[in-house]
């Protein structure tokens, strides 16, 4: 074998990248791990250097040597979920333009399948983030104390946060409803196991009363388009004349329903959701829903991560994080599903 090719087999250390630039293999090292801790002129030609020479980065030797794994849990209560795609790949874009791994975790819908998760990935992250989780927040706090945590649609105390703000989108959701002439709203519950459930339902109670519309709350149930089924049901023999439901699925799967019963889809009943997920637009009739900045609050949540782990410059961190908490604004997208309220109540 030749020379050559044992030099093209051979794989590509720190030490030749520091030949390469004239810098020690500390600060190579510091440039490909924490490159903010770096001058950014030597950072850039360091990284240039990596590239031209094919280095391609040892995890588990880096690990070893400092304690990092640079990757990140992210943990999703449902992967089918249309809401967690935009979520998934905001926290994916994050990681990658750090440099960061990201390991997916599905918990479907289950506190001890996302605790067995948390307990499983302890060692094999650095840090995790949990989405709609459906933990108490004694347990989360209980984890956070062992690993960093950074949590979306959820406020446990001393935990950093990403909060979307769906009550708000809620408030503007009961305005649109009573500027239609209806004054009968009905709340199609989710999960009780979802923080963002009661939240959402005392916002609407709080914008009613304030409104004077009366409210009512039938469920609790999955969040899912096959219980929209049920919901539809409940919600025909409740005789209200418009409908928030928890979120987009259910909403999908209750406009699936009435069709079916001979309800009118806005005529008869209003229909709004939550989310504005894929597909929200596409459904007959398109739902009317609340639009949350979902692939942001994967960004942000990795910001905020990435900062507690000294892994990103103060200056590109989140403004709100040194409070512990970044709420991101929702506002009502209007389509078809909602519409004036029927001159007479249903038969139930």
């Amino acid at each position: 074998m030749s020379s050559a090719d044992t030099d093209t087999s051979r794989r590509v250390t720190i030490r030749d990248i520091a030949d390469a630039t004239g810098v020690a293999p500390s600060t190579v090292s510091r440039a490909l791990s924490l490159p903010d801790r770096v001058n950014r002129d030597t950072q850039q030609r360091i990284q240039q250097a990596a590239r031209e020479l094919g280095y391609v980065a040892n995890s588990q030797a880096r690990a070893l040597t400092s304690g990092r794994t640079r990757a990140v849990a992210v943990l999703v209560s449902d992967i089918t979920n249309p809401f967690y795609f935009d979520v998934i790949r905001g926290t994916q874009h994050q990681l990658s333009a750090a440099g960061w791994t990201q390991l997916l975790v599905d918990t479907e819908e289950s506190a001890e399948a996302e605790v067995a998760a948390l307990s499983a990935v302890a060692g094999k992250a650095d840090g995790a983030v949990l989405t709609a989780s459906r933990l108490s927040d004694a347990q989360i706090a209980r984890f956070a104390e062992r690993t960093p945590l950074v949590v979306v649609n959820r406020r446990p105390a001393g935990v950093p946060s990403v909060l979307i703000d769906t009550p708000g989108g809620v408030e503007q959701a009961v305005q649109h409803l009573v500027s239609l002439g209806h004054r009968d709203v009905l709340y199609v519950a989710g999960p009780d196991s979802s923080w963002s459930n009661e939240r959402r339902w005392r916002a609407l109670v709080r914008v009613a009363k304030r409104l004077g519309v009366r409210v009512a709350r039938i469920g609790p149930h999955a969040p899912f388009v096959d219980s929209g089924a049920a919901a539809a049901d409940a919600a025909v023999h409740a005789g209200a004349t418009a409908c928030i439901a928890f979120n987009d699925l259910i909403a999908i799967g209750m406009l699936t329903r009435f069709r079916e019963r001979g309800v009118r889809v806005p005529e008869d009943v209003s229909v709004v959701g939550c989310d504005d997920i894929f597909g929200a637009d596409f459904c007959n009739p398109p739902l009317t829903t609340m639009t949350s900045p979902i692939e942001r609050a994967g960004r942000v949540a990795i910001r905020m991560l990435l900062g507690r782990l000294d892994a990103l410059p103060a200056d590109e961190l989140p403004g709100e994080h040194a409070s512990g908490a970044v709420a991101l604004p929702t506002h009502l997208t209007v389509r078809e599903s909602t519409g004036p309220a029927p001159a007479r109540p249903r038969p139930r």
